[in-house]
């Protein structure tokens, strides 16, 4: 993750900063702790060992690049980003005389983190009790994936692991493009009913096939940011096929 921001490196916050543009993260997506769950799956540890100076930089450039795509989040965002230095702060300093058996300061976001794993995946198998059927696919996609697939083999994801998807798309682009939102560029309400027309065609896309006609590093952020409206007003659903990797959208 740290290299996400240097995609980023030669954008001018004054380019996105404009109401038209801006997403509110509450209430579409995840929390900080679920941000925080996927950096610990990305780096592949022990929630009991967590590398916590890489996790805390690894963070803030997801919020960094959250602000400079006029994202907004909450402010338990800023508050966790806040836990984690100070943990990270606490790690670097030598243990005191006599206190070789303090306690490791990063179960301070361990023992919550463990909480909250247990809450998500009790709420998961309740509403999973409600959406049988609901991760099938009912349309020969274009794509690996097949027609029909066990509920098993399909998984929703949240804006993190869109985030990613969305990076290795804007690593094809030529960097050093100017991100310009304001002059001779398609709105993100204009955005959305382009792609609310191409999927009501289509009933679903790739993840891939919704920047295919996006040229422009100033477009494919507008689509993203599109998306992640489509997403807040439950026109869409996002779902990844695990065997494949492949991020797909329904039109709901």
């Amino acid at each position: 993750m740290p290299m996400m921001m240097d995609n980023l490196t030669d954008a001018d916050p004054d380019d996105v900063d404009d109401d038209r543009y801006r997403v509110k993260l509450q209430d579409v997506f995840e929390g900080p702790m679920d941000l925080l769950v996927h950096l610990i799956k990305k780096a592949e540890v022990d929630i009991y060992d967590i590398p916590i100076s890489q996790i805390t930089t690894q963070y803030l450039d997801y919020l960094e690049w959250m602000k400079q795509m006029n994202i907004d989040f909450a402010g338990d965002f800023v508050l966790m980003a806040s836990t984690l230095t100070h943990i990270k702060s606490r790690m670097l300093l030598p243990p005191q005389v006599g206190e070789e058996d303090e306690e490791d300061p990063r179960l301070e976001i361990t023992r919550p983190l463990l909480e909250y794993l247990r809450i998500k995946s009790a709420a998961e198998q309740l509403a999973e009790r409600n959406l049988l059927g609901e991760k099938t696919f009912t349309r020969k996609p274009d794509t690996d994936i097949p027609e029909r697939v066990e509920d098993n083999e399909v998984i929703h994801i949240g804006l993190f692991e869109l985030i990613d998807a969305f990076q290795r798309i804007l690593d094809k682009v030529t960097p050093g493009h100017r991100v310009d939102l304001t002059r001779d560029r398609v709105s993100v309400q204009e955005r959305i009913t382009q792609l609310t027309e191409m999927l009501e065609t289509k009933e679903s896309m790739t993840f891939d096939e919704l920047f295919a006609a996006d040229h422009q590093r100033s477009d494919i952020i507008v689509t993203f940011l599109a998306i992640l409206e489509m997403a807040k007003l439950s026109l869409i659903r996002i779902a990844q096929h695990v065997p494949t990797g492949i991020i797909r959208i329904f039109y709901q």
